[in-house]
């Protein structure tokens, strides 16, 4: 049994170089059988192929060269590595474990720009967007975030 469960508020993301966790929210790793016209016999006897997404919510912030959604906006069709930390520690070992690989940017399914009115003063605007990723992602137990 694990020492310690994931908390909410831990998760670091790193897109390339970069950590992000300041415009990120609702961060997650998503499994799904894989839409394949070819499911090779190992990948049958292990359940079937799959397909792993990295879908989360980023704030938008056109006018910040260096934000998340002008990365979106500038950089879609990239491949770019992708380093999630759930524990929150600075050093990766099998009691903190994080998890990698490569996604592909893509815009999202909907809103890029703008969304609904709000009273309150600390509310953003939002898009929810959902990478593939290139294979599935790796559990990493050694290095440093």
């Amino acid at each position: 049994m694990s020492a310690t469960p994931l908390g909410t508020r831990s998760l670091k993301i790193k897109i390339g170089a970069v950590e992000y966790n300041t415009d990120i929210s609702n961060c997650r790793i998503v499994s799904a059988a894989s839409d394949s016209d070819f499911t090779s016999f190992a990948q049958a006897a292990a359940g079937g192929a799959r397909d792993y997404t990295l879908a989360f919510t980023a704030t938008q912030d056109p006018a910040d060269s260096t934000s998340l959604w002008r990365k979106v906006f500038d950089s879609a069709g990239t491949t770019v590595a992708v380093s999630l930390n759930p524990y929150g520690g600075t050093t990766f070992s099998t009691s903190n474990p994080g998890y990698a690989g490569n996604v592909v940017i893509t815009e999202p399914d909907g809103d890029m720009l703008g969304g609904e009115a709000d009273a309150s003063t600390t509310a953003r605007f939002t898009i929810d967007l959902e990478w593939k990723f290139t294979a599935k992602p790796t559990q990493v137990t050694t290095g440093t975030y």
